[in-house]
């Protein structure tokens, strides 16, 4: 099983209806479009948010996103009650949602409250308050369901992923074990920092604390060596901070990877660091920041007790499992990927439809490619033209910022770098752009070559252009031969100008072969 790559259908590569690769697009489906807009909000125990996803049901994009930090459960291990202040804050947010769904146009917000609420003495008035004041219904789920959710969320970026789920939260810490596209064994804890910050005795009775729980967790959970996915504001906080210890260039933390060494050097260097000057620069929110050296203890102690084989990081957490619930399972199956930049063709190419023909045109240059770089070279033919209406001169640089740093799952970081450098390539023969030079570095000079081949091989296939039934042409790799040939029909043969031979003849060079054109009898 691949690492990230998704599982695919073993389908046919051509076919009336974009068969390709990967199936016809869902998100045409009615069924799928009905998805297009969902809006959930997560209650948490210290923050209540509000997401609103739309576009491509599978890979939904962030139509509308904001938080709210509440601290819903601060002071509860003393009191038993939500916190006053915080039930304020929260419920003056939860208004706010609503007439924002209402000005957006949702029929409903699908609302979860967690451990705060759920604890709680006072949890269930807060609802009826909430509801009272808003309509709102909110379903106040258990720590098992909470876990099954987070896990969903990461399925939703890494189909048929295996390893791990830690989401932690205000006021707990919840696991979930994912195998094969599947969530299976689930727990709860209370090792949430709210909770951690109100233990009586210090650092060392919150050390014999996370022990404890942190033990009796991983005999429920058994041996978990596999990928560990972290979700959760505090974990990103952390991951923040570990890419400015490493002065890591892209600043992406969806997939985002760790290993247990660079995870105890950044919990070494917080607790070395002036906090307030490291929470600037990482940008998070003083509220978050505080949790961060409690979320730190049971991070440290998490690694250790479950040694995982690499960590990696999750944007995608309990809000994105709630879209997940309600897809249907074909859709689940789907590459998250495939379906983003098919969406985006369809909304921003010139000719929708012309990515899948020139993903076939070029694709007998890639006969012996392996399965996760075919998917690459068709996410790039689907995007290779959805950014046609930037300033000509910003164009490539467009192309790269979008594949680097949009939000696209299912991506590893070297992935994004290749799909950028390709994308960059194919609006432009220069390879320099001291800009991007940090970001180059982090795919090898072999990636860059072949980044810098599919970019020109899109360029030239994009000169062929006609409408999307007609054929393109064919091309012929002999790679042992270091021959690149051209056929084209005589009803091509106009459009093979000066700009497309020069174009084919730079390709030709890349692949370090003799360009041939020869023409199709009629």
């Amino acid at each position: 099983m691949s690492d990230t790559t998704p599982q695919v259908p073993n389908v046919p590569e051509t076919g009336v209806a974009d068969l390709g690769l990967f199936g016809k697009p869902l998100f045409q489906d009615p069924g799928a479009r009905a998805l297009r807009r969902v809006g959930v909000v997560d209650v948490g125990s210290n923050s209540v948010r509000m997401v609103v996803f739309d576009g491509a049901a599978r890979s939904p994009a962030y139509f509308y996103n904001e938080k709210i930090m509440c601290a819903l459960g601060a002071g509860m291990a003393d009191t038993g009650h939500l916190s006053p202040e915080g039930r304020v804050r929260a419920l003056s947010a939860m208004r706010r949602f609503s007439k924002l769904a209402e000005g957006m146009g949702l029929t409903e917000l699908t609302a979860v409250a967690t451990a705060a609420v759920r604890d709680a003495t006072d949890g269930r008035a807060f609802c009826e308050e909430v509801r009272a004041q808003t309509g709102i219904k909110i379903w106040v789920i258990d720590g098992e369901e909470e876990a099954r959710l987070s896990a969903q969320g990461v399925l939703l970026g890494w189909p048929g992923a295996y390893g791990l789920v830690c989401d932690i939260g205000g006021s707990s810490l919840e696991m979930a074990e994912i195998s094969g596209g599947r969530v299976g064994k689930r727990v709860t804890s209370n090792l949430g920092p709210l909770k951690l910050r109100d233990i009586k005795g210090g650092a060392k009775a919150r050390e014999a604390h996370i022990k404890e729980v942190m033990t009796g967790l991983a005999d429920k959970m058994g041996s978990q060596r596999d990928r560990l996915f972290l979700v959760g504001g505090s974990w990103r906080a952390i991951a923040r901070i570990d890419m400015i210890r490493r002065n890591y260039p892209l600043h992406v933390l969806h997939e985002y990877r760790m290993t247990r060494k660079s995870v105890r050097d950044t919990i070494d260097f917080i607790r070395a660091s002036d906090m307030e000057a490291l929470r600037v620069e990482a940008g998070v929110s003083s509220a978050r920041a505080s949790l961060v050296p409690y979320a730190c203890e049971v991070l440290a102690r998490l690694v250790k007790t479950f040694s995982p084989k690499d960590i990696a990081i999750s944007s995608y957490g309990i809000r994105e499992g709630m879209l997940y619930e309600q897809m249907p399972q074909r859709l689940r199956d789907r590459d998250p990927l495939i379906e983003a930049c098919r969406f985006a063709e369809d909304k921003d190419a010139r000719s929708p439809g012309f990515g899948r023909m020139l993903y076939n045109f070029i694709l007998p240059l890639y006969k012996s490619a392996p399965a996760p770089r075919k998917r690459l070279i068709k996410a790039a033919c689907l995007l290779h033209d959805v950014s046609w209406r930037a300033h000509p001169d910003y164009r490539a640089e467009v192309c790269f910022d979008n594949a680097t740093r949009a939000n696209l799952g299912g991506l590893k970081h070297s992935e994004r770098i290749f799909m950028g450098l390709a994308l960059m390539n194919r609006y432009s023969n220069k390879r320099e752009n001291v800009r991007f030079a940090d970001l180059f570095a982090m795919v090898d000079d072999q990636t860059r070559i072949e980044a810098e081949i599919l970019g020109k091989a899109m360029r030239f296939g994009a000169m062929l252009w006609m409408d999307k039934v007609a054929e393109l042409g064919e091309l012929r790799w002999y790679p042992k031969k270091k021959e690149l040939h051209l056929r084209l029909s005589p009803e091509m043969m106009p459009l093979f100008g000066e700009v497309a031979e020069q174009r084919f003849s730079s390709l030709a060079a890349s692949l370090e072969a003799q360009a041939v054109v020869t023409t199709t009898k009629r």
